[in-house]
């Protein structure tokens, strides 16, 4: 039976601080601002580029203005996949999935373009049937609004979707669409309370998924 998956992006299927952190540096650099640490910025992932620039400027007494943002993300865009790799066992476990029957795709509040072209530098973009960037619709998470319009671009179906994220905003998104969710502890969140399961590692996320489906739609053993 046919099932569906909607995986972020940053700090769930990819460690993309260090990049982030590398661009967000030269930035403020440009403004003559003093440079953020790997943890700084890492508190500041998960809302989208705006933000993560706004935040890292504001911490360091700037203001981030449309150029600065601009400038930002052509930076960023041409050096998204220096130093940002897959968490251990992401490739084998969308393998895994995608071998178990799931139709997988990206949810991420990182911007459509710069998210398909990391996803196909680091050899990932064939395990997704859409992607859904945080440029992607009107709405991003936590609005449930992202990713319904995202699952109705792989063609899936609510009760049988599962969404799997590091923060707030995935847990607090599927739970407006009604999805199901599972909460990644490795990643950039912490552990929030709403989400159906949670797992430590990629390689326990096809059976714990398999566990949410209703019975009627589980794999046949």
């Amino acid at each position: 039976m046919a099932r569906w998956m909607l995986l972020d992006l940053d700090g769930t299927l990819v460690d993309s601080v260090p990049d982030l952190a590398s661009a967000l540096n030269r930035a403020l650099a440009c403004q003559g601002l003093a440079p953020l640490s790997a943890a700084e910025v890492q508190g500041f992932v998960g809302d989208g580029v705006r933000p993560l620039v706004e935040r890292g400027f504001a911490a360091r007494g700037g203001v981030a203005d449309a150029a600065v943002l601009a400038a930002f993300m052509d930076d960023y865009s041409a050096h998204a996949a220096v130093d940002t790799r897959p968490y251990p066992g992401v490739a084998e476990g969308l393998e895994h999935l995608r071998r178990d029957g799931w139709t997988l795709a990206v949810c991420t509040n990182k911007p459509e373009v710069p998210a398909r072209s990391l996803l196909a530098t680091l050899g990932l973009s064939g395990f997704f049937a859409a992607v859904g960037g945080g440029d992607s619709f009107p709405a991003r998470k936590p609005d449930p609004a992202h990713p319904l319009a995202t699952l109705s671009a792989m063609g899936g179906h609510v009760e049988r979707c599962v969404m799997v994220g590091d923060h707030h905003n995935d847990i607090l998104a599927a739970a407006g669409a009604g999805l199901a969710s599972v909460f990644v502890r490795w990643g950039y969140g912490v552990d929030v309370a709403g989400a159906s399961a949670s797992v430590a590692q990629f390689n326990e996320l096809p059976d714990v998924a398999e566990r949410l489906m209703p019975a009627c739609f589980q794999t046949d053993p």
